[in-house]
């Protein structure tokens, strides 16, 4: 156990960013960091939250942990913080999502834009700006997070599929050019996750194949490194292959409406 410990932390350590890091499954990423000896950048947009979250880490893991309350939507604002940092990253998880649930015709300019900026512009250029300084050190690694929603189209979950296949298509491209510069890059396509943002839109029981925030994160972090895509639960596995492989997409796209009509 320790020198697995030590292993990852020589390899993606001193220190990690997780955007998206106060709760849920960003905290379950956090923990499984600081367990490892990882110093933490945390980024969140609730600053209560954020602080006692960090204060918690700290406290329990004996790590260094620092923290703004930032919203992940401004680029601009995170790129800031990130470029001003004294410490260097040298991992980066990309937890933070914002997901409009309903109809189309019934979701508003407004919560497309922020679907697109938290879900695919931040990522994107976050990804861009921490690389840079990890292909000069010729070691790293950026952990994305997808999920089984984009696969297909998702009816009432359109827009958040969408900016989640976007990032397990460049979380792909990255694995294979980053790769020869010591850099690993993989994709988590998680389904549903026991966090309170899922407990709170689902309003029946539990999908199959859902899992506790730490199973995931600690799946996904096993695998960097080793793998493209991550897909956490042998449940979830199978799916993947029937949604993706098995049915027509036609069948594929009406069975995710069906799994989805209960979500508000």
């Amino acid at each position: 156990m320790r020198k697995n410990t030590l292993s990852f932390k020589e390899k993606y350590g001193p220190w990690a960013l997780v955007a998206g890091a106060s709760y849920g499954l960003g905290r379950a990423y956090a923990d499984a960091l600081a367990r490892r000896g990882l110093n933490l950048v945390l980024l969140a947009r609730g600053k209560e939250q954020l602080e006692n979250t960090a204060k918690e880490i700290s406290a329990g893991y004996h790590v260094e942990v620092i923290y703004h309350a930032v919203d992940l939507s401004d680029f601009e604002k995170t790129k800031a913080i990130v470029t001003n940092l004294n410490v260097p990253i040298d991992l980066m998880v990309y937890n933070a999502a914002y997901c409009p649930i309903g109809l189309f015709e019934n979701i508003g300019e407004e919560q497309l834009a922020l679907a697109q900026a938290v879900n695919v512009r931040t990522p994107l250029l976050l990804a861009k700006l921490v690389s840079a300084a990890m292909i000069q050190r010729k070691r790293g690694g950026i952990l994305l997070m997808s999920s089984l929603a984009g696969g297909q189209g998702s009816p009432r979950l359109q827009t958040y599929a969408a900016t989640k296949a976007f990032n397990a298509v460049l979380a792909e491209g990255l694995w294979k050019e980053l790769k020869p510069h010591g850099i690993d890059v993989t994709a988590c396509i998680a389904g549903a996750i026991l966090t309170p943002g899922y407990q709170q839109a689902e309003k029946t029981k539990p999908a199959p194949g859902t899992l506790p925030a730490s199973k995931v994160a600690e799946a996904a972090l096993r695998s960097l490194g080793k793998k493209p895509i991550i897909i956490p639960g042998a449940v979830n596995k199978i799916a993947r292959v029937v949604m993706t492989r098995l049915l027509p997409r036609k069948a594929a796209i009406n069975m995710m409406g069906s799994n989805t009509q209960g979500l508000s």
